[in-house]
C-alpha cells in the first residue's frame, strides 16, 4: 500500500474544516487498513447491540415469566458486551494515534498490527483510563441534560404565565426560542467538559505517561478545542447516519415488499431484526476510522499550537535519538519508546540542567 510521506503531510495548525479534510484524506489513502483496525471493537459492540435489540423486542411480546427473565438477562449481558466494545474503541484510539505519530515522524507504514502492538504494551492502563473517560462522558451528558432541562423549563414557565394574556403566537415563539437557546448551550457545555479528557489514550501511548498524569496532561492540552471537537463529532455523526440511511432504505423496501411492517418492530421476523441491527454497526465500522483519525490529528494539532510540536517532529526526523537522561519535562516527547528503560548504570547521574547536558 502506498503511504503518505511525512514531507507531504504538512504539520501546521488546523482549523475545523482542515481537520476534517486531513482526516478524510488519510482515511481514503489507508482505507482497508483503518477498517481492519477499527473493526474488532466495533464488531464486539455490534454483537452486543444485535443481542440487546432482539432481546428487548422479545421482552414486549413474551408472556411466560421464565422466558421473560431469560430475555432480560440476555439484554443485560448484551449491554455489558456493547459497553465493552465502546471501551475497546477508546483503547484502540490511543494505539491509532501512536501509529499516526510514528508515520509523521519516521514515515512508518500505517498497519493494524502496529496499532495493536502499541495497545498491548499499555493494555490494562488504557482500559482503566478508558473506564474513567467513559464515566466522565456519562457525567458530562447528565450535566448537559440538566442545564438543558433547567433553561427550557424556565422558558416553559414563562410560556404558561403568558398563555392567557399574550397573543396566541407569543407562547409558541417563546418555546421555540427556549429550544434555540437551551440546545446549543447544552451541546457546548457537553463538549466543553468532555474535551478535558479527549487526549488521555493518546498521551499514554505517544508520551508514555501514567494514567493520572495522562489526565492532567489532557486537561492542560484541551484549551480552545471545543469548536473543532464539536465539528468533528457532528461531521462523523452525520456521515455515519447518512451511510446508515443508504443501507436501511433498500432493507426497508425489501421488507415492505415481503409483507413486513418496517415501523412495527414487535412483528419483525428474526432475520429482519438481525439485518436491521447489523446495518448500524456496519456503518460505524466504515466511519469510526474517521473519528479515530480526527482525534489523533486534533491531539497533534494541540501540541503544534501550544508546544511547537511541528518543530520537535522535524528535529526528531533529522537528529539521532537523544540519550536517555534522568530529566522530566512538562511537555511530552515526540514519541516515547515502547520498550522498558534499562536501569541507569551506577555512578554520577547526568545533570538535569538544560545548560549542562554533557
Amino acid at each position: 500500500m502506498s503511504t503518505l510521506s511525512a514531507n507531504q503531510l504538512q504539520i501546521a495548525p488546523l482549523g475545523a474544516g482542515d481537520l476534517i479534510d486531513r482526516a478524510v484524506r488519510l482515511y481514503r489513502r489507508h482505507l482497508f487498513v483503518l477498517i481492519r483496525t477499527a473493526a474488532p471493537p466495533v464488531i464486539i459492540a455490534a454483537a452486543g447491540w444485535i443481542v440487546f435489540s432482539i432481546s428487548m423486542q422479545r421482552v414486549f411480546i413474551t408472556k411466560e415469566t421464565s422466558t421473560l427473565l431469560l430475555y432480560l438477562l440476555a439484554a443485560v449481558v448484551a449491554l455489558a458486551v456493547m459497553l465493552g466494545g465502546y471501551l475497546l474503541t477508546l483503547v484502540v484510539m490511543g494505539g491509532a494515534t501512536r501509529t499516526l505519530v510514528a508515520h509523521l515522524l519516521r514515515n512508518d507504514p500505517v498497519t493494524a498490527r502496529a496499532t495493536y502492538s502499541a495497545v498491548r504494551t499499555r493494555f490494562w492502563g488504557l482500559v482503566g483510563a478508558s473506564v474513567i473517560v467513559m464515566v466522565w462522558i456519562g457525567i458530562s451528558l447528565m450535566v448537559a441534560l440538566g442545564v438543558w432541562q433547567v433553561v427550557l423549563s424556565s422558558f416553559s414557565m414563562l410560556v404558561v404565565l403568558l398563555m392567557t394574556t399574550a397573543p396566541p403566537w407569543l407562547p409558541v415563539v417563546l418555546f421555540l426560542l427556549g429550544l434555540l437557546v437551551s440546545t446549543p448551550l447544552a451541546i457546548w457545555l457537553f463538549f466543553f467538559i468532555v474535551a478535558r479528557v479527549a487526549y488521555v489514550p493518546q498521551v499514554m501511548l505517544v508520551e508514555g505517561k501514567g494514567v493520572f498524569d495522562s489526565f492532567s496532561r489532557s486537561f492542560s492540552l484541551a484549551r480552545g478545542n471545543v469548536r473543532r471537537l464539536t465539528a468533528m463529532t457532528v461531521f462523523t455523526t452525520f456521515a455515519t447516519y447518512s451511510a446508515l440511511m443508504i443501507l436501511l432504505v433498500p432493507l426497508g423496501w425489501y421488507g415492505y415488499l415481503s409483507g413486513i411492517d418496517p415501523w412495527n418492530s414487535t412483528q419483525w421476523p428474526v432475520w429482519y431484526s438481525i439485518a436491521y441491527s447489523v446495518l448500524g454497526p456496519l456503518s460505524s465500522i466504515l466511519l469510526t476510522p474517521v473519528w479515530m483519525l480526527g482525534l489523533s490529528l486534533l491531539y497533534v494539532d494541540e501540541r503544534v499550537r501550544h508546544e511547537g510540536y511541528d518543530i520537535e517532529l522535524m528535529a526528531a526526523r533529522q537528529l539521532p535519538p537523544l540519550p536517555e537522561l534522568n530529566v522530566t519535562s512538562p511537555l511530552g516527547t515526540a514519541l516515547s519508546s515502547n520498550e522498558p528503560r534499562a536501569p541507569m548504570p551506577p555512578g554520577p547521574r547526568p545533570s538535569s540542567s538544560i545548560l549542562n547536558l554533557s
